[in-house]
């Protein structure tokens, strides 16, 4: 052992999920920002620079996790919780019915809640010790 802090193999499938999702999200965001601008009060340049603190958060959350830190899966897990229930309580019956939808705003924000769940799933197991085999 080299005295390094490793990352499990949960916490780095966590945060490669972390990294396609937000990723994601951001270029749709970004889509939103541009192409779509004026849709709705969340369809702006300063509605997009509004919420990049998200995205930082997620990039802690995510270095955190491919760094091994310990007690990162708790915070990872409690960060993808928070992110599913501002999806289900917030973004979707206010926000996404405010974007007046199509298929790829549908798409996108079930594929970004859906990611959140499989990180939430991946790291419940990773901190209640149980292992995929």
């Amino acid at each position: 052992m080299d005295g390094a802090i490793h990352p499990t193999l949960l916490e780095s499938i966590s945060a490669w999920v972390l990294i396609v999702s937000f990723t994601l999200s951001l270029l749709y965001e970004l889509w939103r920002a541009t192409a779509r601008a004026g849709v709705s009060r969340h369809d702006s340049m300063r509605a997009f620079v509004r919420e990049v603190w998200l995205y930082v958060v997620a990039a802690i959350v995510i270095v955190l996790l491919l760094a091994g830190v310990p007690f990162a899966a708790w915070i990872g897990l409690a960060f993808s919780a928070l992110v599913i229930l501002v999806s289900i309580f917030y973004y979707n019956p206010r926000m996404m019915i405010e974007r007046r939808p199509g298929l790829f705003d549908w798409f996108e924000d079930l594929v970004y809640t859906g990611l959140a769940f499989v990180v939430a799933a991946l790291l419940t197991l990773e901190v209640s010790g149980l292992e995929l085999s």
